[in-house]
């Protein structure tokens, strides 16, 4: 029995369509297991970093009742802080702050610093600034 030109191109269009697929589907199965211990491992690394550093910062007076504490290293924690408050980090202006405010109230509680890159305006640059003067709790 003899195949046609483009009968074997067919047949072997398919056949490299299915090992592609085979491929990627296997790719996605085993590539799940390393990035959540990278996330866990850059997580434990967060918390030694904020262990380790102290930054001197002076704890701002509280407006309200509902303000927030700063920590006992003096940072100022991002799910409780009032917009004065944020507005006290160097790069934070009134409309960052309320950015921030915004982005807690509708995405939730920020669960590491790093997670301020989430709001529109503040880019890598930014958070290094911020990083030794911010807690989450």
């Amino acid at each position: 029995m003899k195949i046609s030109k483009l009968e074997l191109i067919s047949l072997l269009l398919a056949a490299a369509f299915a090992a592609f697929a085979a491929g990627w589907f296997l790719r996605g199965a085993s590539s799940a297991q390393p990035v959540r211990v990278e996330t866990e491992d850059l997580l434990a690394q967060n918390t030694a970093v904020v262990v380790q550093t102290v930054p001197s910062v002076e704890p701002t007076p509280q407006t309200s009742p509902e303000a927030a504490t700063p920590s006992a290293e003096g940072k100022i924690d991002l799910n409780t802080a009032t917009k004065e408050e944020l507005m006290t980090l160097p790069g934070i202006g009134e409309k960052r702050a309320e950015d921030i405010i915004a982005d807690r109230e509708a995405n939730g509680p920020f669960r590491i610093p790093e997670d301020l890159t989430r709001v529109s305006g503040i880019g890598e640059g930014i958070l290094e600034g911020l990083i030794d003067l911010v807690t989450v709790s």
